[in-house]
């Protein structure tokens, strides 16, 4: 075991404090040995935001959690030049986004193990941690959500009750998710810094792109110029029946040369005999398309 490793719950956080205790119990229970409490929440003074961060500071204060030695820290979300209150805009979401970005880096670089809880707070904000998770996350790592009976919200609401009995149908859910980032770590690097353009993820999508025109010529290049008159024929959404009366040419035809450009498809996406293709890949993948 890595003694140096620390483990981290980051909750998002609204008006709903006891969100926070029952995940941190949940996992207690399931032997996770939680050192570090991190609350995500918008960069607001509202009395019912206040108010939640306090319970939940009160409780990790308490005896509840005994000798236990549990960190908290306060995460409002905002970057060197912005404070978010709330998301109101496509700009307050990328500026969330990096936010959230920059944390979630900090912690993996600091060899912390993740387990997210995205239950709490804004649906927005859930969101924008699960997207920065999936580019951050190693294997180790957790994203969780919760399930708790429509009994038990009502009587836990605002923080009226911040741990819950046993036998009340409580359930922390595992959200299956793919680490990509632990998969093709470029990724990682490619979300620092934020763009000028404020489009957080502008240079990810654009070295995919990239990945995908080269894909797209290394098969063009690969084809007849009558095979590549069809392809392009296909790459404006037409299907098979509307190809042979644009080339002039018979359906048998049109459906002789796609058999050959989709295993050219195939090649170039190192994509598995047994998966399905047909044309509709072709309109998808080169659509736009200039040969």
């Amino acid at each position: 075991m890595d003694l140096n490793r620390e483990t981290t719950l980051v909750t998002t956080l609204g008006g709903q404090p006891q969100v926070v205790t029952f995940a941190l119990d949940a996992l207690l229970a399931r032997g996770v040995a939680i050192t570090h409490l991190l609350l995500i929440h918008f960069a607001s003074e509202a009395p019912r935001l206040q108010e939640a961060i306090h319970k939940v500071t009160a409780e990790v204060e308490s005896s509840w959690y005994g000798k236990r030695p549990l960190r908290l820290t306060l995460f409002p979300v905002a970057t060197e030049t912005d404070a978010l209150a709330d998301i109101h805009n496509e700009a307050d979401a990328h500026t969330a986004w990096e936010a959230i970005n920059g944390l979630i880096i900090g912690l993996k670089e600091a060899h912390h193990t993740l387990h997210v809880c995205i239950s709490g707070g804004r649906r927005i904000l859930g969101l924008m941690t699960m997207s920065v998770s999936m580019l951050h996350f190693g294997h180790q790592d957790r994203l969780w959500h919760m399930y708790t009976p429509e009994p038990w919200i009502e009587r836990s609401r605002e923080g009226a009750l911040m741990h819950l009995p046993p036998g009340t149908g409580f359930n922390l859910i595992q959200v299956p998710m793919m680490p990509w980032g632990s998969y093709f770590p470029v990724l990682r690097q490619l979300t620092r810094p934020l763009p000028a353009d404020g489009d957080v993820l502008a240079v990810p999508r654009r070295l995919l792109d990239e990945a995908e025109r080269g894909r797209c010529t290394a098969v063009t290049r690969r084809l007849t110029e009558r095979q590549r008159e069809v392809l392009l024929a296909f790459a404006e959404g037409l299907h098979p029946q509307q190809v042979a009366e644009k080339l002039v040419i018979s359906l048998k035809t049109v459906d002789s040369h796609k058999t050959v450009i989709l295993a050219e498809c195939r090649n170039a996406w190192n994509l598995p005999d047994g998966e399905w293709l047909d044309y509709r890949f072709i309109a998808d993948k080169f659509e736009g398309l200039v040969v």
